[in-house]
């Protein structure tokens, strides 16, 4: 009785085990083309809103 299952036991691990890989590598993909693209923000002359410097923060006036 034990072997009728083996196959969708093996086969539920087998699945998850391929859906864990693939959210994995498209997490890493998205990241290195995030870079990519914020690389090819600054080289154009964008910059980072976490990049000014915090005096120029500060001098807005508060609400």
């Amino acid at each position: 009785m034990t072997q009728s299952y083996a196959f969708y036991v093996y086969g539920s691990y087998l699945f998850a085990g391929a859906v864990t890989i693939g959210v994995t590598l498209w997490t890493w993909f998205d990241g290195r083309a995030r870079r990519r693209e914020l690389k090819a923000l600054e080289a154009s002359g964008i910059r980072r809103r976490s990049s000014r410097s915090k005096n120029a923060s500060h001098s807005k006036a508060s609400p």
